[in-house]
């Protein structure tokens, strides 16, 4: 067999497989342009007349802004908040090494090997003593510390591969501690940064338990929506669940087929050892 051979049954290998886990995504847009009777219908329609009068009905209800709003905007300000804090946190592990620096990354790491329905009976009691429960602020600040630890531990490698020399040239010239972060070390670990923000994105836009429990009417997203919404009329209510999930994973895709560049590059970076 040819290389050409191989390489062609390679890729139709890689498109089928793709094409398999993309199944469901692509059924689930494609039911929300039907009508509930042809969701349920058996055989299942492939060819139909579009409609879009379950979106129109998803725009026109109060509760879809509300919580897409909120879901935009705890992911944003989490994410942001917490990508800041683990640069800075990343930095300085990597070019001061405080004492314990491997010992103080496994604690930092395990916060997230502790599964969330095991630390949501304490939090939850927490936020009902402090007064924090359904309160943005608090559940912003929340999803920022539990992306701090899986963001320093990414950030930190990629600052492991950029030279000292860099902080040494800036000191010489003058440059504050801030200006050598902003100014040369940031610039080249750029791409790490994306892929930060990217993951932890993800997470936050995905998250339910926590905002479940610990948040309410004003502080819900899209998760707690889909959930407490679903059933209508003693039955699962299919345009509703198709039309907002199709819309619910738009941003996500959008976000990774913009900058897949940065993320890919980031993904890999930090595991290559050696100055740059």
């Amino acid at each position: 067999m040819s290389e050409r051979v191989r390489e062609g049954l390679y890729h139709g290998l890689l498109w089928l497989v793709s094409l398999v886990f993309f199944a469901p995504v692509f059924w689930i847009m494609l039911s929300s342009f039907k009508t509930a009777q042809q969701i349920l219908a058996v055989p299942p329609i492939l060819l139909f007349r579009p409609t879009f009068d379950n979106y129109t009905k998803l725009f026109a209800d109060p509760a879809f802004e509300h919580h897409f709003f909120n879901s935009i905007a705890l992911s944003v300000l989490a994410v942001l908040i917490a990508v800041t804090v683990s640069f800075l946190a990343a930095f300085a592990f990597s070019r001061f090494r405080p004492a314990a620096t491997n010992f103080l990354m496994f604690l930092l790491l395990s916060i997230r090997m502790l599964p969330g329905s095991a630390a949501i009976l304490p939090v939850y009691l927490k936020y009902v003593a402090f007064g924090w429960k359904d309160s943005f602020v608090a559940m912003t600040l929340f999803y920022a510390m539990f992306s701090i630890p899986f963001s320093v531990w990414i950030l930190k490698g990629f600052i492991d591969g950029v030279s000292p020399r860099f902080d040494e040239t800036g000191i010489v010239n003058g440059a504050s501690w801030f200006g050598i972060i902003a100014r040369l070390t940031l610039p080249q670990v750029y791409p790490g940064v994306v892929a930060a923000l990217i993951f932890n994105f993800i997470f936050v836009w995905n998250e339910f338990l926590f905002n479940y429990i610990i948040g309410g009417i004003n502080t819900s997203n899209i998760p707690v929506l889909l959930a407490t919404n679903l059933s209508q009329g003693g039955g699962i209510d299919w345009t509703f669940l198709s039309s907002l999930t199709t819309i619910y994973i738009l941003p996500p895709i959008l976000g990774v087929y913009l900058f897949q560049r940065y993320l890919l590059v980031g993904m890999t970076f930090g595991t290559v050892r050696g100055e740059v």
